[in-house]
């Protein structure tokens, strides 16, 4: 059976570029997103710039059901899913009262559950052949608690610790597993989540998706578990190492407020 990569939250920002440096790398690939224009776009613009197989699957992994939908999809192209990169993921910046349950649901269903569900479908695979390769996007998030962002920070926290743990799980099996941990990135999150004017964002020049894209999957291809990009982000990430918790929250506290 041939093989493909599973890409989700392929239709922008580092998704799209990760689908873009993977089949760059030889292999097809299956986009994942909600929108189904801009997948067929990458598609066509993969197929022609790297000569393989783009196959297009519209996904919404905020409902209960899109992981188990997208799983079925994928089992009706009869492709085995070599690499799987969890890439969909979005955040809200403001207090956690502003903003309706729905939202929150909506980011856990996206963040942690799908990503777990779809980890759960295509890793017993990789085990019994030996091979496969699971990348986990998280972020520098994933390190400290985030007041403004709490449950973005939180969900990423599980991102981090979850493919951790499976890292550790599955390394008898020669499987690689990575979480990549990149900061703020231009791309359409930041956006999404009204983050240009945080102190996170407003006056830095931020790396690009294709950067960071760049540098994940090159972090796979190595097994490293866990890949932080940029040398100030491994500093952000590694704060609460060297400060009391206490002194950590209100730190990222001010860099998350709007200015």
């Amino acid at each position: 059976m041939p093989s493909a990569a599973l890409v989700t939250g392929a239709s922008a920002g580092i998704g799209y570029e990760l689908a873009r440096v993977i089949a760059a790398d030889g292999q097809d690939v299956i986009l994942a997103a909600r929108s189904e224009e801009k997948l067929r776009e990458l598609a066509a613009l993969i197929e022609k710039e790297s000569g393989v197989r783009a196959y297009v699957i519209p996904a919404d992994l905020s409902k209960s059901d899109g992981a188990s939908e997208l799983i079925r999809k994928v089992a009706e192209l009869d492709l085995t899913v070599e690499t799987l990169v969890n890439n969909a993921g979005f955040g809200e910046l403001g207090p956690y009262v502003s903003f309706p349950w729905e939202s929150f649901r909506s980011m856990i269903q996206v963040n942690v559950m799908s990503l777990a569900e779809l980890t759960h479908a295509y890793l017993p695979g990789m085990i019994e052949r030996r091979q496969g390769r699971l990348l986990n996007v998280a972020s520098t998030a994933a390190f400290q608690p985030g007041p403004l962002m709490a449950v973005y920070f939180a969900s990423k926290s599980f991102v981090l610790s979850f493919t951790e743990a499976i890292a550790e799980e599955t390394k008898p099996y020669g499987i690689a597993v990575t979480t990549l941990c990149p900061g703020p990135t231009m791309s359409d999150f930041i956006y999404r989540a009204q983050m240009l004017d945080s102190g996170l964002v407003k006056g830095k020049k931020l790396p690009t998706s294709r950067e960071v894209a760049e540098f994940g999957y090159a972090a796979l291809k190595r097994k490293q578990v866990v890949a932080v990009h940029g040398w100030n982000n491994w500093v952000f990430s590694n704060l609460p190492r060297i400060a009391p918790r206490s002194v950590v929250r209100p730190i990222v506290k001010a860099m998350n407020v709007r200015r």
